[in-house]
């Protein structure tokens, strides 16, 4: 039989990298909460995306677990798709259930989950992973990527073939993860804007906010020596340039990259909107926290991360701030 890949998360990455790899035929477990093992014993996984494709998988052909014990056991790779703050903890999971030598590729957001996970697993080869693209949960076992991108793959991971995917090894994930943190900065603004990240992005107002956050971000990156790596043509540097051109010009310069459908949201978007806690920590907080240590100043991010932890704890989804709200931290 084909070695068992378990996915150790499954929310929308999870169901929607383990949903293709059990499509492709692969041996796959999903290490799922109650809730979405008990949507998808109902309904399967109904898996979409802006390129038009759709592939339904049967719930008979999918194999559900909530018990991390007989999830994990006899595993040969796992794929860490958690959010960042449940890193620690899955880490414990695994330690105590998979095999030895059973190799982790990580795919989540955050810098520092490769470390945490080497830490606490010394017995498993662990290799950083980044998704460039956005997965929303739909609901009855549907999950839909709203935008363009490949997986990237620490280089000397297993060979990992998902359809409909491309995936990428890279030498130097350091760089990669900068850069999708650079591009994740958008997350939040996406989601105390409430609006789609096509709508949003049309606004130069948040696109200002973006621009200065971005800015900083760099800032901190350039101080360390890290030069992010860039998802597509433009360098990632030029963003900020790019997102305070008038909005004419913005939309005409922006086909060149990413790939938007008109109803793609920002996981943050969607974790407010459930009432979950957020990865503001692990993005706007990430920069905040690297400003300080180097004695810079990360005025924006701090704005920007007050309001979603504002938001949080009013657990009423998104505020659906106007961009004036954040504007003034920008000056």
């Amino acid at each position: 039989m084909d070695q068992k890949i378990v996915i150790a998360g499954a929310g929308s990455i999870g169901c929607f990298v383990g949903g293709l790899l059990t499509f492709g035929g692969r041996n796959v477990t999903l290490l799922a909460r109650p809730a979405i093992a008990e949507e998808i014993a109902a309904h399967g996984l109904t898996l979409t995306s802006l390129e038009g494709w759709s592939e339904r998988i049967p719930p008979d052909t999918l194999d559900v677990e909530t018990d991390p014990a007989a999830a994990l056991a006899d595993a040969a790779l796992i794929l860490v798709t958690v959010k960042s703050g449940a890193t620690a903890e899955m880490a414990a999971l695994i330690a105590a259930h998979a095999p030895a030598g059973a190799a982790i590729v990580i795919l989540q957001n955050g810098l520092g989950n490769a470390g945490t996970l080497r830490s606490a697993l010394p017995v498993h080869p662990v290799f950083a992973g980044m998704v460039s693209f956005n997965i929303v949960h739909q609901g009855s076992g549907r999950f839909h990527r709203g935008t363009s991108g490949p997986l990237v793959i620490e280089a000397g991971a297993p060979p990992l073939a998902v359809p409909h995917l491309e995936i990428v090894q890279h030498e130097d994930m350091t760089a990669v993860l900068a850069g999708k943190l650079v591009y994740n900065l958008n997350n939040a603004l996406n989601a105390l804007s409430g609006l789609t990240l096509r709508e949003q992005l049309g606004d130069r107002r948040w696109r200002r906010i973006l621009a200065a956050a971005q800015e900083e971000a760099l800032a901190v990156f350039a101080a360390e020596g890290i030069v992010p790596w860039s998802l597509g043509k433009v360098p990632v540097q030029r963003f900020p340039r790019i997102l305070l051109l008038p909005d004419w010009l913005f939309r005409l310069v922006s086909r060149r990259g990413v790939k938007i459908d008109a109803t793609a949201r920002s996981s943050m978007w969607e974790d407010l909107e459930r009432g979950r806690r957020t990865e503001i920590e692990e993005l706007q907080g990430a920069v905040i926290a690297r400003a300080e240590r180097l004695g810079l100043g990360a005025p924006v991010n701090r704005a920007i991360a007050v309001a979603v932890k504002s938001a949080e704890a009013a657990g009423k989804g998104s505020p659906r701030l106007e961009p004036t709200a954040l504007l003034a931290a920008v000056s």
